[in-house]
């Protein structure tokens, strides 16, 4: 019998197990799991004697630059695809702030059309909630297979665009204020519908606002003047708000990228109580601190900030716990130029992708999570949670043979001129770490090998429930 590809020798973990055994890929599926040699010839062996065989890691949060009018200077599909392809990621759930922005099915399909020809990976694509200019827009949306629905929280909207601005003032011209919670309450009504979740940036912006301007009357351009413009309660307010709304409507609420670490047990306690409320977190966050912000300057820069050691430490007890479903790389890149600025005036973002498992598997060796835990917070756990389970994030016969091989005694320097997105700029550079990556496969085909990529884009978009 013919195989597409035989991974042999390898030790394979799930979120519950660890054996050693071989898998068999025929038409991109995962046809056999066994200790056994079966017969037949392969397209390709790969022997992963020595090192873990896993499901493929799947980035729920990107941010590409793509579509046609789209930031490709500051990044595109291509390049964020090739950088996950070497970083284990075989799925990406695509950000809708592109350009144009995905407010409708019109401009969903043109951005699959744009990036698809691009696409090292397979990858979904979120739809945006833009409050009454497109609220007719979320069940044909959800009905063309969005992942999700985003909502920007307290970011006002360009009017001939729909692009947000991301440093709103009372009075610029051509700009839709941020939404009031009347039409807020209107978004979560709408989603509900769907069965689909809505997953908020959760800053407040009044609070932000007022303390920015106290932060810039004093001239303090300080990073710990950054972290009293946008305190922990910017985010916290924000959260319980949503989750009120979220428990009168039934929707189903996800918080992105939490840095506070008191969201933890607000999340936690209406959990609890029975709210469909989810949560995730970003490697940044439980990586760097406050303490990192002098000698990284503004590559430190994301909103929400990275925040103190006892934030970090309440997101690893929810990563743990399971208060938070997963971990994403929150991949926002900007120009090199633009990160050289001042503090205040960088822009915030971070090119994460590639570094996503980087960060996780060297947590491994710390001690911080389990090989169990990984595939949990960066396979199984984003699959099921956006109906994609068992197709992604398995490995289970008759499921796509997505599969990522790491080196758990790999210890090297890591260099941001290595990097594959179009902007090599990272906080981790110069840094030693623990765990790498070493082969990635998608649906049977090796897309990157020892950190370079493998062939040409072969990805697919993907739909909930397929």
């Amino acid at each position: 019998m013919p195989w597409d590809h035989i991974i042999k020798n390898g030790t394979i973990v799930t979120a519950a197990d660890t054996f050693v055994a071989d898998i068999y890929v025929q038409n991109g599926k995962i046809a056999a799991i066994t200790k056994e040699a079966l017969p037949g010839v392969a397209r390709e062996v790969t022997d992963a004697a020595g090192k873990y065989v896993l499901p493929g890691f799947i980035d729920t949060h990107v941010h590409s630059r793509d579509g046609y009018k789209g930031a490709h200077h500051k990044e595109d599909f291509f390049h964020s695809s090739m950088a996950g392809a070497c970083g284990g990621v075989t799925t990406i759930y695509e950000m809708p702030n592109c350009n144009p922005a995905v407010y409708d099915v019109r401009r969903m399909k043109e951005l699959i059309e744009c990036i698809t020809p691009k696409a090292f990976t397979d990858f979904a694509v979120w739809g945006l909630c833009l409050g009454d200019l497109n609220m007719q827009e979320i069940l044909p949306l959800h009905e063309a297979g969005v992942i999700g629905f985003k909502f920007f929280w307290g970011y006002a909207i360009d009017k001939s665009t729909y692009q947000l601005i991301y440093n709103y003032k009372e009075g610029m011209e051509n700009v839709i204020p941020p939404l009031d919670q009347g039409e807020v309450y209107r978004i979560f009504r709408e989603v509900a519908k769907t069965g689909q979740m809505v997953a908020i940036h959760a800053e407040n912006f009044d609070i932000i606002k007022s303390l920015t301007a106290e932060v810039m009357q004093s001239g303090d351009k300080s990073y710990a003047a950054m972290l009293r413009a946008r305190p922990p309660v910017s985010e916290t307010t924000i959260i319980e708000t949503a989750i009120s709304l979220a428990r009168e409507l039934g929707t189903h609420l996800h918080i992105l990228h939490l840095a506070a670490g008191d969201g933890v047990d607000i999340i936690r306690n209406a959990q609890d109580e029975g709210v469909d409320v989810t949560a995730e977190t970003c490697p940044h966050y439980l990586y760097l601190t406050d303490a990192d912000a002098e000698s990284l300057g503004a590559m430190i820069k994301g909103y929400p900030p990275v925040r103190t050691q006892y934030d970090q430490d309440k997101l690893w007890e929810g990563l743990m716990d399971g208060t938070l479903s997963f971990v994403c790389s929150d991949h926002a890149p900007h120009t090199k130029e633009e990160k050289r600025l001042s503090l205040w005036e960088a822009p915030a973002g971070m090119a994460t992708i590639e570094t996503m498992s980087m960060v996780m598997l060297n947590a491994v060796h710390q001690g911080k999570l389990t090989l169990h835990d990984l595939v949990r917070v960066l396979s199984e756990e984003p699959a099921r949670l956006y109906n994609t389970y068992p197709q992604k994030g398995s490995l289970l016969p008759d499921t796509d043979a997505d599969i990522v091989i790491v080196d758990m005694d790999a210890e090297y320097v890591f260099h941001q001129e290595n990097m594959h997105s179009r902007t090599q700029l990272s906080p981790y550079d110069n840094k030693t770490f623990k765990g790498k990556v070493s082969q990635t496969i998608l649906r049977g085909r090796t897309i990157a090998k020892d950190g370079e990529i493998v062939g040409e884009p072969g990805g697919r978009f993907i739909k909930p429930g397929e």
